[in-house]
């Protein structure tokens, strides 16, 4: 349903299903602007419209991409072994499908930026330490 709750009423749900019918371009406006929508979004808003037009519920959501682990771990560039041994320590958050862990592409990007920031503060600290005993 449209948000509020309320179905659309009968004669609003009949112009949509006309507007709907046959339709190939959807084109929004923003601020006064025009955006043609991509194809993809597109088959999203007609589908969504569609169902209000028939007066379905509709609940709008979003899915984060999930990887196995075979997938993060060659993306993060590490082991399999050591990307489950990762998981079970809780330094990376997984979730089980069934006995399946996923793992969400969000979390492992995360991963890979606080390795890279704790290699780059080690490197600097090294580097620090390197020019106090030269100096010695």
């Amino acid at each position: 349903m449209p948000p509020g709750g309320r179905p659309l009423l009968a004669e609003d749900a009949q112009k949509l299903r006309y507007a709907l019918n046959g339709s190939e371009d959807i084109t929004v406006f923003v601020d006064g602007t025009v955006h043609r929508l991509p194809d993809q979004a597109r088959d999203a808003v007609v589908d969504l419209l569609a169902r209000f037009s028939r007066g379905e519920a509709v609940t709008v959501g979003s899915v984060a991409e999930m990887l196995t682990t075979s997938r993060a771990a060659e993306l993060a560039g590490i082991s399999h072994t050591y990307l489950r041994n990762l998981t079970d320590r809780g330094e990376i958050p997984v979730e089980y499908r069934g006995t399946h862990r996923r793992i969400r592409l969000a979390d492992i990007m995360a991963w890979l930026d606080k390795q890279k920031k704790n290699s780059t503060a080690d490197g600097v600290a090294h580097h620090g330490r390197d020019d106090a005993s030269e100096g010695s």
